[in-house]
């Protein structure tokens, strides 16, 4: 009997086939398949954050079958195939735990996270002087990052050479700084692109500090959303029995209800 990887290549080569394949998937490119990519890595990561199991391992099947589709894609053009993909992940695992497949010695997952660091900074300075250009602390922080992500890992980056705080304290007067040149900007009617500065300097200033008390600003923020819609629902509900919407209620009312959602999760009275 086939393993469960080669039916699944082989029904992405079946889908891809011109003659009596899917005709939408005939018509896709790597380009169009990338937003599916990205929308499926969320589904991974919302079903892990409410502890459905089930659901996980379908979120990764079709997370999975993105790297089949792409390398379907690659195979028709002659460049590579799943197996090769397989293959260099395998070996680039391999390289990066030398204390597992060899004989480096490593204490602890902090003194790993920094070995891992040290082999990616190692393969992107090789990868510099293979192209004869000086290697970048920044090097490889892709631009199509979540922006929170994007900012945190730029940030670590930057703290590996030495810039960085040195007490998360100091963040939070960066980051009161940032709110006092916000509010100017406002206050003066400044352009809308000046605000707008102003604002990502505080969103940068609140990611900084968020790593530095070692919180993932994505799954905090994730949190929040997920707690604000949990009690807005409940505005939804405590309004609705009294036969009205929030669109029927003032924002005083809203914010009672809000203040009663609160006091309700907390198990207060």
């Amino acid at each position: 009997m086939a393993r469960n990887i080669d039916r699944l290549i082989d029904v992405m080569a079946r889908l891809r086939d011109p003659n009596g394949g899917c005709p939408w998937d005939l018509e896709q490119t790597y380009a169009t398949i990338a937003p599916h990519t990205i929308e499926e890595a969320y589904e991974v990561a919302d079903a892990i954050e409410k502890g459905d199991m089930p659901a996980l391992r379908e979120e990764l099947g079709d997370l999975l079958f993105q790297v089949v589709y792409y390398s379907q894609m690659a195979r028709e053009e002659n460049l590579f195939d799943f197996d090769e993909v397989a293959g260099v992940i395998a070996d680039k695992m391999i390289r990066r735990h030398p204390h597992v497949f060899g004989a480096e010695e490593v204490k602890g997952a902090d003194m790993q996270t920094s070995r891992w660091e040290d082999h990616k900074a190692a393969e992107r300075a090789a990868k510099a002087a293979e192209e004869g250009r000086a290697p970048s602390a920044l090097e490889g922080v892709i631009a199509g990052l979540p922006a929170l992500t994007r900012a945190l890992k730029l940030q670590n980056r930057a703290a590996r050479v030495g810039f960085d705080w040195t007490d998360a304290r100091d963040i939070l007067d960066k980051i009161e700084e940032e709110v006092r040149e916000l509010r100017h900007e406002m206050d003066s009617g400044s352009a809308p692109d000046r605000v707008a500065d102003e604002l990502g300097d505080l969103l940068f200033a609140l990611v900084n500090l968020a790593r530095r008390l070692k919180v993932e600003p994505e799954s905090a923020l994730r949190g929040t959303n997920a707690k604000f819609e949990r009690r807005f629902h409940r505005i939804e509900a405590l309004l609705s029995e009294q036969g009205r919407t929030p669109k029927e209620a003032t924002l005083d009312e809203m914010e009672a209800f809000w203040q009663q959602a609160k006091r309700e999760e907390r198990g207060e009275s």
